[in-house]
């Protein structure tokens, strides 16, 4: 008995009906991927992650890493305030080597500048103490660049005589290696530039 032949047609529909769901699987499974890359994409922007002491892995969130941030930012440059200006004949060489650590050529050519204009040699003829009494920074991200305002006031004392002066700076801070000690958050003052300088205070 002869096997009888399938209609030509319907073998095509089935051929054609296999070709589409291939098709259309495919696509869906493209398409779900590449969801779940730029989901997993996001998440990964959104989160970094810490190994804490016993070997696990910690999640942390943008908005912390932003909040520590503007912590050591802050303490970044109340560090570096307080190295350049709180100075006096005993420890200006030591204190103004660390200040150096913490900022580009901007900060050294400033300080190659005071060193030029006689400040130092002031500083050890007259035995003069220059001390920081207050530091105030303000920091704000400007299209992805940390820009900073700090208001530096120190006395000056010249012996019978003392003197107070409230100093303006300003800057951008960019992140860096971390080097111990000499730069321990790993910041970099860059651009810096001293605003304004008044005397606001005599004391006799």
């Amino acid at each position: 008995m002869k096997t009888p032949y399938k209609n030509i047609y319907n073998v095509l529909k089935l051929n054609r009906f296999i070709v589409l769901a291939v098709v259309i699987f495919a696509m869906l499974s493209s398409t779900f991927s590449l969801w779940m890359a730029f989901k997993t994409n996001k998440e990964a922007l959104n989160s970094a992650f810490a190994i804490n002491t016993d070997g696990s892995i910690i999640p942390l969130k943008l908005v912390t890493q932003k909040e520590n941030f503007k912590v050591e930012a802050l303490a970044h440059l109340d560090l570096f305030h307080n190295y350049f200006y709180n100075i006096d004949a005993s420890n200006y060489e030591r204190n103004l080597e660390k200040a150096l650590w913490l900022g580009n050529s901007s900060v050294d050519n400033l300080y190659r500048q005071k060193k030029a204009d006689g400040v130092y040699n002031r500083l050890l003829q007259y035995s003069l103490v220059q001390k920081v009494l207050s530091i105030d920074s303000q920091i704000e991200e400007q299209n992805g660049i940390y820009v900073f305002r700090t208001i530096t006031v120190f006395e000056i004392n010249r012996g019978s005589i003392i003197d107070t002066y409230e100093l303006v700076s300003s800057g951008n801070l960019i992140p860096v290696d971390r080097n111990f000690p000499n730069n321990p958050h790993g910041l970099l003052i860059t651009n810096y530039f001293e605003n304004t300088l008044k005397k606001i205070n005599d004391e006799s």
